[in-house]
């Protein structure tokens, strides 16, 4: 394979082995809006690990019941 002229919009394409103007094949994929994706996943996943507290749906008390030490009811 050899690598074309400069061109800042020519890339290799690896579906048909070739380097094409990658805008014009439709393959716009930079890499930073692919980093900062992976960047904002993991620093949610982080905070969802680290947290305390979890916020759900409760049915109704059962008055009979004792409540878990604890809890905050």
């Amino acid at each position: 394979l050899e690598k074309p002229e400069k061109d800042i919009n020519i890339g290799y394409d690896a579906n048909t082995g070739r380097f094409v103007d990658m805008f014009k094949a439709g393959i716009i994929d930079p890499a930073k809006i692919a980093r900062t994706a992976l960047e904002t996943a993991a620093s949610v996943a982080g905070l969802m690990l680290t947290t305390n507290v979890l916020v759900t749906d409760l049915k109704e008390e059962d008055k009979d019941e004792e409540p878990i030490p604890g809890s905050v009811r």
